[in-house]
């Protein structure tokens, strides 16, 4: 059985617009009841902390123009949904990770367009260090990429038992 490509999009166009659906309400709670730049504790190791980032990852490109970082943006979503076009039909988890990714940048894309910054607030911490504040849209493109990697390993090891 042979699956149709534009019987994926519609499943995952939905994901892309829950991922940024979930992020931007999250966001919008985020900057209307939480204080800036200070912890709110959740659980131990975990805290919300609500700052702004002006780049990217990391804050790396921060000082660069929004409009820079808004073109560079829209270029990553147009590759990833390139590269999401050209996977094969079949290869759902890959889908899967290619739609988080494109929802996760749409998220922080909406962001950087609408205020300037990205909207960031997850922590995690012990006594003497802190992981990068992140939000939920990192989280998608993080678990995105993951995902793409996972299907890559299991084709991999698909093709080379197929071989033998």
């Amino acid at each position: 059985m042979t699956i149709s490509p534009l019987s994926r999009v519609g499943p995952m166009l939905t994901l892309v617009a829950v991922t940024v659906g979930l992020d931007q309400v999250i966001k919008w709670l985020v900057e209307t009841r939480l204080p800036l730049h200070e912890s709110v504790p959740v659980i131990p190791m975990f805290a919300l902390y609500r700052t702004w980032n002006e780049g990217i990852a990391f804050s790396f490109l921060r000082g660069m123009p929004d409009t820079a970082l808004i073109a560079l943006t829209a270029l990553v979503i147009v590759f990833v949904t390139y590269l999401w076009r050209k996977t094969p039909p079949e290869r759902t988890i890959s889908h899967l990770g290619y739609a988080l990714i494109i929802g996760g940048a749409v998220g922080n894309l909406i962001d950087r367009a609408v205020y300037g910054h990205v909207v960031d607030y997850i922590q995690f911490h012990t006594a003497t260090w802190s992981f990068a504040i992140f939000n939920l849209a990192d989280s998608f493109i993080s678990v995105g990429a993951g995902l793409i990697v996972l299907d890559e390993l299991i084709a991999t090891v698909r093709d080379r038992k197929s071989q033998k």
